[in-house]
């Protein structure tokens, strides 16, 4: 079985790999299914009401997607206003789906203050939309079975809560994304004009994202060694990752997280500023 790593790729399990979809994703799924159609709305109408795309409350309702807090906090008046939704919020789980490789550093990443990743391979996991991983999914080998991938993509869109500003300390975020990935098109042109809106749209709404791009032509390089990410936890202490193929390695040597961090630094100054980012951003969506 295959199970979803960092960002797009796949890998096979290794020994006492957790299960797949999360049970308490589907509950909460058909709990707000079986209440928006007690109220006699369609899943566009209460979207609508909600503002959130009739996708995202398919999604939700699937089990496929781990509802923000702005989604439970708006649905909840919307559906009777009993608290349920509310209540059960907290006893989502976030783990499903998971690579076994990449699990330990899932846990470091769900607590961390601060959390930096450079990335040539493909668009950040966190920062994916579900089209887009859905595409990135079933692109690498070997072809996930239907409950296989929607657990892969639930598993990827569920860490996307660690977004939200109002998380109690938000997390600061960095990106810095390769030029080449956003023009690549994986997916094709519909599945690429989303992630660009989307893209726009989080860097626009989250003043705690910062999303840099790296040039398509730069003549000097610190990451040419592959992607890598950081984070630092609430004691403010640094830990580092990398992947490759069918493996991933979490790194706690303080002397290869500083040779990281400077090489990170050094990838900051040679990336597009924010600023120059959202411009081309705007100009690949404009584009198409």
């Amino acid at each position: 079985m295959a199970y979803e790593s960092t960002d797009g790729g796949t890998g096979a399990a290794a020994g006492g790999a957790e299960p797949g979809a999360s049970d308490s994703l589907r509950t909460f799924g058909a709990v707000v299914q079986a209440l928006r159609e007690h109220t006699g709305l369609s899943r566009e109408e209460f979207g609508t009401l909600i503002g959130y795309s009739k996708h995202t409350v398919a999604s939700v309702e699937q089990g496929r997607r781990m509802p923000d807090r702005d989604f439970v906090e708006r649905a909840e008046p919307v559906l009777g206003g009993t608290g349920a939704l509310r209540k059960a919020a907290p006893h989502l789980s976030r783990q499903a789906g998971l690579a076994s490789w990449f699990r330990q550093w899932a846990r470091l990443e769900a607590t961390a203050i601060s959390l930096y990743t450079y990335e040539c391979r493909v668009v950040p996991g966190l920062l994916q939309t579900e089209a887009y991983a859905r595409a990135v999914s079933l692109d690498v080998p070997p072809l996930p079975d239907p409950e296989e991938l929607e657990q892969r993509i639930a598993a990827r869109l569920a860490r996307q809560e660690l977004l939200a500003v109002t998380r109690k300390p938000p997390t600061a975020f960095s990106f810095i994304v390769e030029q080449a990935v956003l023009e690549r098109w994986t997916g094709g042109e519909a599945v690429t004009r989303e992630l660009l809106d989307h893209l726009v749209g989080l860097v626009e709404r989250n003043w705690n994202v910062e999303f840099q791009v790296m040039p398509t032509r730069r003549p000097t390089h610190a990451g040419l060694d592959g992607p890598m990410r950081l984070a630092e936890t609430p004691e403010n202490q640094w830990f580092a990752y990398s992947e490759g193929q069918q493996n991933g390695r979490l790194i706690a040597d303080p002397k290869e997280i500083s040779l990281l961090q400077q090489r990170y630094a050094k990838l900051r100054s040679q990336a597009l500023t924010p600023e120059d980012s959202l411009s081309l951003l705007k100009r690949l969506r404009g584009a198409l």
